[in-house]
């Protein structure tokens, strides 16, 4: 006899399929049958990745969220807290810009993109205002899925899923199979590259972002480490590739026995791809004042924000220019934010 295989229930368009949480898959299933969605939704809010310590909102507070108006009040209600500050800022942090040089020297060109470990999909935003259009997003928390849909990429689809026990996905290879500042948090990293050299295909690449080595957070590898799991020798040092974008050139690849002392490294894996035709350090318009400067101070949003990125965001001075330089998009004096920010 065969086992039917469990439901996947829908809430506002992104299917829960994540694994280890079969009993609350099981009470949304059961929500959405009896017609509760709201509830249903107010269950998927309050769940979190195994790395969060601090517990849920209250219900009342969560079933608040679809009213708000933008991304950081709806941010505010879900009790993001440290990673609030990290997601509404995004657009004009050194790892974003990391990641943006990434792209600019790989670009997907037409294929289809993964984007593992999404988060609020900043960078299938950025995919998308560049005329990508096969983008799927994947994460283990709803709730980010959540709002990368409503605020942030409202063009893309989205997964609830942990991508080794992921559902067919959908994905036609050759892929262009991505995952930034989130593979070192990953606690089986073999499975997870396995899995997402299997979603690229023959023909396929696999792009890993910002990969801590020094940090503590998550669970680093060394650079061979890391290269070693995911079958490649492209590395590249990312505070090179951050340089590099605001330098508006090409960054350089590095052997993974000179990444010793960098804080984290990026990786390329199958396919190269070519760069992109269009230059991904200058942002698209319409462009807006970079937030973090408040009556001409820059201010970081939180002394951990400021501890982390502070030392390595030279390109945003201290206080405003008057006049504006000319490079002041490439440097995210001007940014450009996502309309309901």
């Amino acid at each position: 006899m065969s086992t039917a295989a469990p439901t996947v229930p829908v809430v506002d368009g992104i299917p829960f399929a994540r694994a280890g949480r079969e009993e609350l898959r099981a009470e949304v299933a059961g929500r959405l049958a009896a017609g509760e969605v709201d509830r249903a939704r107010v269950a998927l809010l309050a769940d979190a990745d195994d790395w969060w310590t601090e517990p849920p909102p209250p219900p009342e507070q969560l079933a608040r969220v679809p009213a708000a108006t933008t991304l950081r009040e709806a941010m505010g209600l879900l009790g993001m807290g440290r990673v609030a500050d990290y997601f509404a800022h995004r657009w004009s942090d050194p790892t974003h810009l990391a990641g943006l040089a990434l792209l600019q020297q790989h670009w997907p060109g037409r294929r289809p993109v993964v984007d593992v470990a999404c988060g609020i999909g900043t960078h299938l935003r950025e995919l998308a205002r560049r005329g990508c259009t096969d983008l799927l997003g994947v994460d283990v928390v709803w709730a980010k899925l959540w709002l990368a849909r409503r605020f942030v990429c409202s063009t893309a689809r989205y997964v609830c899923a942990d991508v080794t026990t992921a559902p067919d996905l959908g994905v036609q290879p050759p892929a262009y199979v991505l995952c930034h500042d989130a593979f070192y948090f990953l606690r089986d990293k073999p499975a997870a590259a396995a899995a997402m050299r299997a979603l690229a295909g023959n023909g396929g690449t696999v792009v890993v972002g910002h990969a801590h080595v020094a940090d503590p957070h998550g669970a680093p590898l060394t650079p061979e480490g890391y290269a070693a799991v995911l079958g490649t020798d492209l590395l590249y040092d990312d505070a090179e590739l951050t340089t590099a974008l605001l330098a508006g050139r090409a960054p350089r690849p590095a052997a993974a026995a000179d990444l010793h002392s960098s804080e984290a490294v990026a990786l390329v894996a199958g396919d190269p791809c070519s760069p992109a035709q269009a230059d991904l350090g200058e942002p698209l318009p319409p462009l807006r004042p970079n937030l973090l400067y408040v009556d001409g101070e820059l201010c970081w949003p939180s002394e951990r924000y400021a501890a982390e990125y502070g030392p390595r965001s030279a390109y945003l001075p201290a206080r405003w220019p008057d006049p504006l330089p000319p490079d002041a998009a490439r440097r995210r004096l001007l940014v450009d934010l996502p309309e309901a920010w």
